[in-house]
C-alpha cells in the first residue's frame, strides 16, 4: 500500500467497502504491524491507518492530547461519518481518549495489548541507546514466540532509540501515557467494544484486559493462547476471525 501524504497527514487507505475500519499503531508501530489485517479485512472495508505524528510533533505539543488533536484534524479533514476504530497498545489508549470526545462518530472499538490502565513498558531500563542485544531482547518480548521480532523490527526499534529526538519524543510520550488513567472514565464509552489480548502478554498482562472489561459497559473479551502484546502480528488468522465475527454480529 502506497503512503498518501496531504497537508500534515500521512495515511494508508484501501477503500475496499462503504465502512471505515481505522486502525492506530503503538509507540513503535509501523504499517507492518497491521499487514494480516489489512490483506485480511482492505477489501470488504474501507481500512484507514492514519501514521501517527509521534515524531513530527513539536516537543512541547508531544503528548497522548497531542495525538489525540491530530486524529480529530484527520478524521474531520477526510469527513469519516462512523468508524468501527481499533487500536494496539498506545494506539488503543489513543482509541479510548478518541471515544471519549467524539462518541457518535463511533460505531464500535476494539482494543488489543492496549495501555490506559496499567503497563509495564520499559521499565527504568531504556533507553540504553547503542545497545543492539538489549533492543533485540527487548523487542522480544513483546511476543510470546520471539522469532516474530525479525532483524528487520529489531532494526526498525534500534533505530528509533538512537535517534536523540525520537528517543525524547518516545519517552514524553510514554510518560503522558502513564499520566492519563482512564479507569474512571470508561463507563462513558457506551458502545460495542471488543477486548483481543494475548494470554502471555507481558507489557499489559490479563488482569489488565478483563478490567477493561469489567469497565466498559459493552464489551466482549477474547484470549488469544501462546500470544503476547501484539496478538494480530502473532496470530493474525485467530484475530481477523474473533474481529470479523464482531463486525458481523453488529451489522
Amino acid at each position: 500500500m502506497d503512503i498518501i501524504e496531504e497537508g500534515k497527514f500521512k495515511y494508508i487507505e484501501t477503500k475496499g467497502g462503504s465502512k471505515n475500519l481505522m486502525l492506530l499503531h503503538g509507540l513503535f508501530g509501523a504499517l507492518s504491524n497491521f499487514e494480516g489485517l489489512i490483506n485480511h479485512f482492505g477489501t470488504k472495508y474501507n481500512v484507514i491507518v492514519p501514521i501517527l505524528p509521534i515524531y513530527e510533533l513539536p516537543i512541547l505539543n508531544v503528548s497522548l492530547g497531542g495525538l489525540v488533536d491530530h486524529l480529530q484534524d484527520f478524521v474531520k479533514y477526510k469527513s469519516y461519518d462512523k468508524m468501527h476504530l481499533l487500536g494496539n497498545s498506545l494506539g488503543g489508549h489513543i482509541a479510548l481518549l478518541y471515544a471519549l470526545e467524539e462518541l457518535d462518530r463511533l460505531e464500535s472499538i476494539t482494543l488489543t495489548g492496549s495501555s490506559g490502565l496499567f503497563e509495564s513498558g520499559m521499565g527504568n531500563s531504556f533507553p540504553k541507546r547503542g545497545d543492539y542485544d538489549f533492543m533485540k531482547a527487548k523487542t522480544e518480548e513483546t511476543f510470546y514466540d520471539p522469532k516474530i521480532a525479525t532483524k528487520e523490527l529489531v532494526d526498525e526499534v534500534f533505530e528509533i532509540v538512537n535517534n536523540r529526538s525520537k528517543a525524547i519524543r518516545i519517552i514524553a510520550t510514554a510518560k503522558s501515557a502513564i499520566r492519563h488513567n482512564l479507569s474512571d472514565k470508561l463507563d462513558k464509552i457506551k458502545i460495542p467494544s471488543l477486548l483481543i489480548w494475548g494470554k502471555n502478554d507481558t507489557i499489559t498482562p490479563p488482569f489488565v484486559a478483563e478490567k477493561f472489561n469489567e469497565l466498559l459497559p459493552y464489551s466482549r473479551l477474547e484470549f488469544i493462547d501462546l500470544c503476547g502484546h501484539a496478538p494480530m502480528m502473532e496470530h493474525p488468522e485467530k484475530f481477523n476471525e474473533i474481529l470479523e465475527d464482531f463486525l458481523t454480529k453488529l451489522s
